[in-house]
């Protein structure tokens, strides 16, 4: 069975932009979103900034009991959801319910509720044995991260395949190339597809402290995250979410449906190596690439800009560097890079989706948007890494690009060759 798939619908709830649109105007501006954290005290720690959203589920469309039941990344997941399905322009009472599918990624799932929870069943933290009578009564779902896809699936009224995808911080890239692949197979004539993590608490914050991942930058918290610069030191910490409709090429063709780009190529492994660390030749993510590419039955020099994972850790954007030489060759010096994260910071397994958003806009309108704060070159970071300013740039096909704790390594090739041929027929 070869059935293309296309995104018709686009959904994001993200630092500095809650909507595809102003998401999309902060991109282009090259804004950043980072800032001292205000959710919680931070002052014990040695990273204090973040990239939080200014989100009140209730202004939303969330209602008490919604709010109530689920942690906030599953709201976000459940806003930017709904805002998909209207962008597609599908009614989701006229969906076939048995054929329309969900998945969604998460790194660490209800980590905001869990953590907020332990604290008033320990008393603060002061009771060794905890009293489980003063958590709230959807506790469970909490500890379960299938309540983020459940949660989704009932919000558009989907009853077809349902997952949950963890794979660290690829989650979100390896979530929409699973719901590809069960539309592909047949299993489903639609997914809704995309990621969430609201990871911006004491827990997550002490973990990265611990391993000095995040950035110590708390005097500049706007300049913060610099992928790629030579003055980088870390990762700033993010939350968010992106949702995506896909569909069956044919299908949305015929109902005429605008498509932001189909979903060509997809491959995702493992290097088998560290935990955290990564080879410096970037072997793993290169093949990921090259077999992404054969998928989409693309030549390197098809790429048109390049969706970095930039985390603005010393290894990773290295390993970056070297993987995109090793699998595009000398068109890898050809071709503009950039990072996003150095603007909404890194949402763990959101991210991967919220790129994937990124590079459809940047498709959809024609500019690279920018990587933020990248004013010290870094020699072993020699590619086109679009300093500061969103360019103007003919983007009909971009590589985004995932790397992710556990040593996963996840590649996706987007093209908008397919809404230009619909546009024609």
């Amino acid at each position: 069975m070869n059935r293309r798939v296309v995104i018709t619908g686009v959904g994001v709830t993200a630092p500095g932009g809650i909507g595809a649109k102003d998401f999309w105007t902060l991109l282009s501006e090259g804004r950043t979103a980072t800032r001292g954290i205000t959710f919680f005290d931070p002052s014990q720690f040695r990273s204090r900034v973040a990239a939080e959203i200014d989100f009140d589920p209730r202004a939303h469309g969330l209602g008490p009991q919604e709010v109530r039941r689920m942690d906030r990344a599953a709201q976000l997941a459940v806003v930017s959801a709904r805002e998909a399905v209207a962008d597609s322009g599908l009614e989701p009472g006229g969906l076939d319910p048995y054929r329309t599918g969900v998945a969604v990624g998460s790194a660490v799932g209800a980590t905001m509720g869990l953590d907020r929870e332990y604290n008033v069943v320990s008393d603060g933290g002061r009771l060794d044995l905890v009293d489980h009578t003063y958590a709230v009564p959807h506790l469970y779902d909490y500890f379960v991260p299938g309540s983020f896809a459940a949660e989704v699936a009932w919000a558009v009224g989907a009853e077809g395949p349902t997952a949950v995808v963890s794979t660290g911080c690829t989650s979100g890239l390896d979530a929409v190339g699973h719901a590809v692949e069960l539309i592909r197979e047949g299993a489903a004539d639609r997914m809704v597809a995309g990621a969430a993590d609201a990871p911006i608490s004491p827990i997550t914050v002490a973990c990265f402290d611990a391993i000095k991942a995040t950035t110590p930058r708390n005097d500049d918290a706007e300049h913060a995250s610099r992928p790629f610069d030579g003055t980088r030191n870390g990762f700033v910490l993010g939350e968010g979410a992106a949702v995506f409709v896909l569909e069956e090429r044919e299908a949305a063709r015929r109902r005429r449906a605008h498509v932001y780009a189909e979903v060509a190529g997809f491959a995702t492994r493992c290097n088998a190596f560290h935990m955290t660390g990564l080879r410096p030749d970037g072997r793993e993510m290169a093949e990921a690439i090259r077999t992404a590419l054969d998928e989409a039955r693309c030549d390197p020099s098809d790429i048109d800009y390049i969706n970095a994972h930039g985390s603005g850790t010393k290894q990773n954007d290295r390993h970056e560097t070297a993987a995109f030489k090793r699998s595009l060759g000398e068109h890898a010096r050809r071709t503009p890079v950039s990072s996003i994260k150095s603007m909404v910071g890194h949402s763990l397994g959101a991210i991967g989706s919220i790129e994937i958003a990124a590079s459809v806009l940047a498709m959809e309108h024609d500019v690279v948007p920018p990587t933020a704060n990248l004013t010290v070159p870094d020699p072993e970071c020699d590619l086109d890494y679009v300093p500061l300013t969103a360019r103007e740039h003919r983007t009909d096909t971009v590589l985004t690009v995932g790397s992710g704790f556990g040593g996963f390594q996840s590649a996706m090739v987007l093209t908008s060759k397919g809404a230009t041929e619909r546009e024609a027929a």
